[in-house]
């Protein structure tokens, strides 16, 4: 098959790889669209050591199942595997499963590929009307959907619901969307790129701001770095929840005094349970999350170009999808 491999910091090769081959719980997806993640551009650069090259990157994937009883089918995947039998997977908390596997990631190769092979329990039934690009949405609203749920749930039920999404990435603007889709009355997203800020505005329909301000009941950092989490803490109201998902960088920048006088509560979120990730595709399904139009469209083999791009800030939309027979 071919496959887009990243082979050293800044460089991302599109070759022939080995096939992956179905097991007897597993089984062989065509990958039909996959997006290029935040997570994916760290690795690019060489800043996670958990992805080390040669590797095939991507896990936001959707596709149709082939050969077997299911042949046909198509699925978007969770391409987090757990155990299934520690306490944190009886408890439906999968995502901090302490043996857990990620596709993208040793020792799973990635899905920015023409196939990859995943466990039953890892995949949704898509249905014929949902386009496999919005499809493949489903993992990075997912990690997003699981935010804002966490955050909404800790707010205090005496407080409104205004929030701060700080970041109009894929991540930020999932949040916002998620945000809304769960009650939240007032959402705006601070993103100081120029172009992207516009794209939001203009084709997304959201309230933008430059720079991130004002007094928020919730805010969700959706970038992850020391100058994100300062804002956060600026701007997060005494008794309010600030919810960290990106992860950028390990520097300073959480006010710990301001949030401990204050009562802040700050969560710290990974990824996603699966049934998180189920209730995401079905909001997808049923159109809670808008139109998801707000993706730009480029075949696998140009992806080294799109990285490049991504890297350069010359890319207005929040997501990149790939298509691997393009």
């Amino acid at each position: 098959m071919k496959a887009l491999v990243y082979d050293g910091v800044e460089t991302l090769n599109y070759r022939d790889m080995p096939d992956p081959v179905a097991g007897s719980d597993t089984h062989l997806i065509k990958i039909e669209a996959v997006g290029i993640c935040g997570s994916d551009m760290h690795a690019y650069l060489g800043h996670d050591a958990r992805r080390p090259a040669p590797l095939i990157l991507g896990h936001e994937a959707a596709g149709t199942i082939v050969g077997g009883v299911q042949n046909g089918r198509r699925v978007t995947v969770n391409p987090l595997v757990s155990c299934g039998t520690c306490a944190a997977c009886k408890a439906g908390r999968e995502n901090i499963c302490p043996d857990r596997q990620i596709i993208s990631m040793p020792p799973r190769e990635g899905a920015f590929a023409q196939y990859v092979a995943m466990p039953d329990s890892n995949l949704v039934t898509v249905p014929d009307a949902i386009p496999m690009d919005k499809a493949a949405l489903a993992e990075p609203l997912a990690v997003s959907w699981h935010t804002a749920r966490l955050a909404l749930e800790a707010l205090h039920p005496s407080m409104e619901r205004r929030a701060l999404v700080i970041g109009g990435g894929a991540i930020g603007l999932a949040a916002a969307l998620a945000l809304k889709a769960m009650g939240a009355r007032d959402v705006t997203i601070a993103e100081p790129n120029d172009a992207r800020r516009a794209f939001l505005t203009e084709t997304c329909g959201q309230a933008t701001m430059a720079n991130a301000s004002g007094s928020f009941e919730t805010v969700i950092d959706a970038v992850g770095y020391g100058a994100t989490r300062a804002s956060a803490s600026a701007c997060v109201m005494p008794g309010g929840v600030i919810a960290h998902v990106g992860l950028g960088d390990s520097a300073e920048g959480f006010d710990v005094r301001y949030a401990t006088l204050q009562e802040v509560t700050f969560i710290g979120t990974y990824t996603y349970t699966m049934q998180d990730f189920r209730d995401t595709a079905q909001a997808i399904f049923d159109g809670k999350l808008g139109p998801l139009d707000w993706t730009e469209k480029r075949a696998l083999s140009d992806g080294f170009q799109a990285f490049k791009d991504l890297r350069t800030g010359k890319v207005a939309a929040p997501k990149i999808i790939l298509d691997p027979w393009a």
